[in-house]
């Protein structure tokens, strides 16, 4: 075997090292993101599951709003129909409207003494305030994880690889300006 051969040989094996490198952190990321998006989706889960025991507990005072109840309970809806969907962009909407709608109907709640004093509902209010944390930190690493997946699919040489093997960008879970607009507290409790 000649010396060109054995340099182009050698060559040849240090690019098929470095892609298959590239292919593997691609692959690493990728699975990184989905399991971003699956500690979100147990979290969504949970919360998607505690919100009707807050509502009856709410529903047990007659006089208590309706209207704030029926928006926890349409947001709901439309959270759990995005989630399923892995719709990210929707996702965000309605986490927003979701997150809008449990401020009110907290800042409604301090107006019934009787419903404040209520085990259940503090019970479930200290619980969907955690999972509600909970999600802001899991959405921050979701995040996290779709910026260095989104970088590296549109990093030279990576792009390549990542076009060839069909490995694309993720959204970003956003949030809608309302959600990251100053809370009118005038409004929440009149």
């Amino acid at each position: 075997m000649s010396i060109a051969t054995m340099i182009f040989l050698g060559f040849a094996v240090v690019i098929l090292i470095y892609g298959i490198l590239l292919y593997n952190g691609l692959v690493q990321v990728k699975h990184a993101v989905a399991k971003a998006w699956a500690n979100i989706d147990v979290l969504l889960k949970q919360r998607h599951d505690e919100l009707p025991k807050l509502v009856e507990t709410c529903k047990q005072y007659k006089q208590f709003e309706q209207e704030t109840l029926q928006r926890i309970i349409e947001a709901r809806s439309s959270v759990h129909s995005a989630r399923e969907a892995q719709d990210i962009p929707a996702l965000g909407q309605a986490e927003g409207a979701l997150r809008m709608g449990l401020g009110r109907l907290f800042a409604v709640a301090e107006a019934y003494p009787e419903l404040k004093t209520n085990e259940n509902f503090l019970l479930l209010q200290s619980r969907i305030s955690a999972l509600e944390n909970g999600i802001a930190d899991r959405r921050e690493l979701y995040n996290d994880a779709v910026n260095i997946n989104n970088v590296r699919v549109e990093q030279f040489p990576e792009t390549l690889l990542a076009r060839m093997f069909n490995f694309t960008a993720k959204p970003l879970l956003e949030f809608a300006a309302q959600e990251k607009a100053d809370v009118d507290m005038k409004t929440l409790f009149g």
